[in-house]
């Protein structure tokens, strides 16, 4: 049983997994068990170039960017648990109690955070019900987004990113992906308002 699991391994998944990883110290985060499926082949990283993105090198390719950020995942919080090449067909159940279904396995969550694109080839069964047009893009695009209320789709399911309805901007899907960490503390902090920081202090 993961304590929250996230699915999707672009920009604003593991945004929110470095939020909750760096917070690993904290008493109410120490025996937490957290997970993310990091199944990128769909990502529109793969074709990007980032110029205009803050903190990163411009000319980065978004291919290059994928494969290092999973990695500074693993090298900086290896306690969070990578789930490599599976993809989601499935989310039954209800808060506190999930099971996301892949094309290999199944896992349970009491928390999940959906965080993949906003294609209209999304089609993950049990989330359906929440799909509707995206509200910044572009009608012609058909894009998509699952309706919530700051990233909340419904008690235990968050989502990050495009998906949650913001433009596709890295800055934006990152910041998308670390509102959605916080917010998972400030639960998991009994309500009290939390983030995350590392000091050289």
């Amino acid at each position: 049983m993961f304590d929250a699991l996230i699915i999707g391994g672009g920009v604003s998944g593991i945004s929110c997994s470095l939020i909750l990883g760096s917070a690993k110290n904290k008493a109410f985060v120490t025996e937490k068990k957290i997970g993310i499926l990091t199944h990128q082949k769909a990502s529109s990283l793969q074709e990007a170039v980032f110029n205009n993105a803050y903190g990163i090198t411009p000319g980065t390719l978004g291919s290059d960017l994928l494969k290092e950020s999973t990695k500074h995942l693993s090298d900086t919080y290896p306690h969070i648990t990578q789930i490599l090449n599976e993809k989601v067909l499935k989310v039954e159940g209800q808060f506190p109690e999930f099971t996301v279904t892949t094309n290999k396995n199944s896992y349970t969550s009491k928390i999940i955070v959906i965080g993949i694109g906003a294609a209209n080839t999304f089609s993950i069964e049990g989330l359906m019900e929440y799909v509707e047009p995206h509200q910044k893009s572009l009608a012609a695009k058909q894009r998509i987004q699952l309706r919530n209320l700051d990233h909340k789709v419904a008690e235990g399911i968050y989502v990050t990113g495009t998906l949650a309805g913001w433009r596709s901007q890295l800055a934006i899907a990152s910041g998308s992906g670390a509102a959605v960490g916080t917010d998972i503390l400030t639960l998991w902090n009994n309500g009290v308002q939390t983030h995350a920081h590392d000091s050289i202090r």
